[in-house]
C-alpha cells in the first residue's frame, strides 16, 4: 500500500538517524498551543458542541488523555484502546473519560501541549522511524504516527472553535501533513457493507496539491499512486480543508459540493457522491 510518501518526506541525517517530515512537529506544537488558547478561552466548559455529544471539557479532556496515550506510543509503550472498529473506540473513550474526571480549563489546555512535547521529545530519541507500538487504528511508523496525532487533535480542535464561536485551525498546509495517515488507514476503516460487490478506480485530487488513486474490488480497498486516467472510473477533485473535514465526519459532502468544494467527472462520475459513504470516519 503506498503510504503517501510523496506528501511529506522524513530526513535521514547522515549518521542513520531521522527527523519527522519537514513542518510536522511544528504543525503538531502549533494545533496544540491554539487548541490549548481555545480551551482557556472558554468561559465555561460545559457548554456543549455542536454535533456532539460531548461537552467542551469533555472535547478538552479527551485530547488530553488521547495525547498522553499518543506520547507513550511514541515512547514504546503498549497502551491497549480499542480493536480498531468505531464501536470499540467509543467505548474507549465513554471509559477513559469516566475515569479522567477533570474538566477544569486550565489543567486540561495545560496537559494538551505538556503532552505534545512528550511526544515529540519521545520521537527526537527514536534513532530510526521503525513501527511503533499498535495504536487505536493498528501497526504504523513513528512518522505516520505523528501525522495521527496531529489529524486528532484538528479534528478536536476544529469542534472546539465551532463551540466557542473562533476560527479554527484547519488549513491546506496541515492538511497536507495530515495525508500519510490519512492515506495508511483509509483501508482499514472502509465500510464492509458499503464496499461489498463494488467495483471502481478513483483518483483523487487535492486542489493545490496532489493526487492519488483508491481502488475497490472484491471487498477490498488499495490505495496506490496517482493512476492513469484513462484507468479511472470517476476524479475528483477537492478543497483540501473540505476533504479532511468530509473524511472526519465534520462536514456533510452534499454542502460541500454545494459550496463548490467538490467537483466529480470522468466514465462513471455519478460515483462521486458515494465514494465517502465507502468509509466510517477513524
Amino acid at each position: 500500500m503506498w503510504s503517501g510518501a510523496s506528501y511529506v518526506h522524513r530526513t535521514e541525517r547522515q549518521d542513520g538517524s531521522w527527523t519527522l517530515p519537514e513542518g510536522l512537529g511544528q504543525a503538531i506544537r502549533g494545533t496544540a498551543g491554539e487548541i490549548a488558547a481555545l480551551v482557556r478561552s472558554a468561559g465555561d466548559t460545559a457548554l456543549a458542541v455542536p454535533g456532539s455529544e460531548w461537552t467542551v471539557g469533555e472535547v478538552a479532556a479527551h485530547l488530553a488523555v488521547a495525547n498522553e496515550l499518543m506520547a507513550d506510543l511514541a515512547a514504546g509503550r503498549e497502551r491497549p484502546y480499542g480493536d480498531g472498529t468505531p464501536q470499540s473506540l467509543a467505548a474507549a473513550n465513554a471509559e477513559s473519560l469516566a475515569v479522567f474526571t477533570e474538566r477544569r480549563a486550565e489543567p486540561l489546555a495545560r496537559m494538551i501541549t505538556e503532552q505534545c512535547e512528550r511526544f515529540l521529545d519521545a520521537l527526537s530519541c527514536s534513532v530510526a522511524d521503525g513501527e511503533a507500538p499498535a495504536t487505536p487504528l493498528g501497526l504504523m511508523s513513528r512518522s505516520v504516527l505523528a501525522s495521527y496525532l496531529l489529524t486528532h487533535m484538528l479534528g478536536h480542535g476544529y469542534d472546539l472553535a465551532r463551540a466557542l464561536g473562533r476560527p479554527h485551525m484547519v488549513d491546506p498546509a496541515r492538511v497536507s501533513l495530515c495525508m500519510p495517515f490519512m492515506l495508511s488507514v483509509m483501508p482499514r476503516v472502509a465500510d464492509p457493507e458499503a464496499t461489498a460487490g463494488f467495483e471502481a478506480l478513483y483518483r483523487i485530487r487535492l486542489r493545490g496539491g496532489e493526487a492519488f488513486g483508491v481502488s475497490l474490488a472484491d471487498g477490498a480497498v488499495r490505495v496506490t499512486q496517482d493512476p492513469s486516467p484513462q484507468r479511472v472510473d470517476c476524479t475528483i477533485l477537492l478543497d483540501p480543508v473540505a476533504f479532511l473535514l468530509i473524511a472526519l465526519g465534520r462536514l456533510s459532502p452534499w454542502r460541500a459540493i454545494a459550496r463548490g468544494q467538490v467537483l466529480a467527472w470522468g466514465r462513471r462520475p455519478w460515483l462521486g457522491p458515494r465514494f465517502p459513504t465507502l468509509f466510517t470516519a477513524p
